[in-house]
């Protein structure tokens, strides 16, 4: 392909462009990458999800045009089935000449894509069978549709190594890697977001994600529990589509004043949450290459995470670890941070340096741009 010619991509697998409840890393990506490459004169187009009764929706977002299709509300079957609608609406409106697909899953569109001419890219952010919030069923057909995408993209991005090292031993096949960016936040955020959950800075814990078992939000409600603190903590986020993990840690939570649940927060709200917490918590037991880590580091809150070798790749001594899945490990290093604040403000800062210039969104951008001309 001529390198000065301007690209049309389509993107799906994501959810929402901007991100809006239900959002998951996808769309934080998503948000990231697309406008900076329309910004370059190409064309983008991003298919979101709708859950109304409207056949499809058509936006514009800085330069980046969306396209709403309509969806389920059944975890799965909703990706399956707007990929499905993706697919086909591509091929008939020849709205690119290159697809973007998030997520292995969505891989096995990319045989009808290619024989309609479509050349695709995949990005696989982490080995999806590994995660609880999966059935069986939901976990084998994963393991399935590695194999599809192994070898019917044109490329496959991964954007941890660990990820990359799987399916490179397993297929004998070499991929890329193109790890995320971060947020470079240095000035006070203008936002009444403090206030009105009843906050003062410093004085909560907080976690940001979505409601899935491997997200490990029920380790960190039971370390929360078993410590004696004044500070509050703070869960950011939802169930993508309303199940029953949800309730269960509000059940877990109940009667506790301190625990607090704000629904899904975006943009300057949630920067603001990050930039005034006392510490950030992550406690997932599977992660790709985590956005919500970077973006912290980047505004250089201090972390903690668990010892998962996805979060240890990015955080290296810059934050305090805890045993994966082990609420007791966590509940211990909850009350050490509580006890040495210069020492896990110190990690910040050395992170916050070696995260900023390791992890560029411009940067990231040029690299995808490199595999479409490709």
């Amino acid at each position: 392909m001529d390198k000065k010619k301007k690209l049309r991509i389509a993107a799906f697998g994501c959810r929402h462009l901007p991100p809006k409840d239900g959002s998951a890393g996808e769309d934080k990506f998503a948000v990231e990458l697309y406008p900076r490459i329309a910004e370059l004169g190409h064309q983008v187009i991003v298919y979101t999800r709708i859950y109304s009764t409207n056949i499809s929706v058509k936006g514009k977002y800085k330069n980046v045009c969306t396209i709403g299709l309509r969806t389920v509300r059944n975890s799965g079957l909703d990706t399956l089935l707007h990929s499905f609608l993706c697919t086909f609406h591509i091929i008939l409106n020849n709205t690119a000449d290159i697809v973007h697909i998030h997520n292995g899953g969505n891989s096995i569109w990319a045989l009808m894509l290619r024989l309609f001419g479509k050349k695709v890219v995949v990005s696989q952010d982490g080995v999806d069978w590994k995660r609880d919030k999966w059935p069986w069923y939901g976990k084998l057909y994963l393991k399935l549709s590695s194999f599809i995408t192994a070898y019917l993209p044109n490329e496959v991005v991964f954007d941890n190594v660990f990820a990359k090292d799987i399916f490179e031993k397993k297929f004998n096949k070499k991929y890329k890697m193109i790890e995320y960016g971060t947020n470079f936040i240095d000035h006070d955020i203008q936002s009444s977001i403090l206030s009105k959950f009843g906050l003062q800075p410093y004085e909560y814990f907080l976690f940001i994600g979505r409601f899935i078992p491997d997200k490990g939000v029920h380790y960190l409600i039971e370390a929360f529990k078993k410590i004696k603190t004044n500070k509050k903590l703070i869960l950011v986020g939802g169930s993508p589509n309303k199940d029953n993990y949800e309730f269960y840690l509000k059940h877990l939570a109940e009667n506790n004043s301190q625990i607090i649940f704000t629904g899904f927060i975006y943009g300057d709200d949630v920067n603001k949450l990050i930039q005034n917490a006392y510490v950030y918590i992550q406690p997932s037991d599977v992660e790709g290459l985590s956005p919500v880590i970077l973006q912290v580091m980047g505004i250089g809150t201090p972390l903690i995470c668990s010892n998962i070798q996805e979060n240890l790749y990015i955080v290296k001594d810059d934050a305090v670890h805890f045993k994966k899945g082990n609420a007791s490990s966590l509940a211990e290093k909850l009350n050490y941070v509580q006890q040495h604040p210069l020492e896990i403000n110190k990690k910040a800062k050395y992170g916050q340096s070696r995260i900023r210039k390791e992890y560029n969104w411009d940067s990231v951008t040029q690299k995808y741009i490199k595999i479409f001309q490709n």
